[in-house]
């Protein structure tokens, strides 16, 4: 039950700030054209995602009770499996993000992996201070 907690906070967490950001950050700045440049992807959608992938797997780490959170490979399917499971769908949904020659799979697949890692530090640096 404490994971399905977790997963619970964590897909919350994650479609609250993806949903801000497609509000404040995508719609408004970026629209239906597309962004224009590399530079603009990562500022624009890259980056936000980051934030909100951070944040879902921070916030999943957090409801995770003792003495699983002490267990490397439950504390870590705990935190980060909502933001891998929206990976997932992405990719599911979208077939043409699947080219492994175009940037967009590599981008999404390291901003995944970056936000994971930082939010799992987050917790850390929290959970012992």
């Amino acid at each position: 039950m404490a994971l399905v907690r977790c997963w619970a906070v964590g897909i919350v967490v994650l479609v609250v700030s993806e949903y801000v950001q497609m509000t404040l950050v995508y719609g408004p700045f970026v629209g239906p054209r597309g962004v224009g440049s590399f530079g603009a992807a990562l500022a624009l959608v890259h980056l936000p995602n980051l934030v909100c992938v951070v944040l879902a797997t921070w916030a999943a780490a957090r409801v995770h009770p003792q003495p699983w959170r002490e267990m490397p490979g439950r504390h870590l399917a705990a935190a980060c499996a909502a933001p891998a499971a929206a990976q997932v769908l992405l990719l599911a949904l979208r077939p043409g993000v699947l080219d492994p020659a175009g940037p967009a799979l590599w981008m999404s697949t390291g901003v995944l992996l970056a936000g994971c890692a930082v939010g799992l530090l987050l917790d850390r640096l929290v959970w012992t201070s």
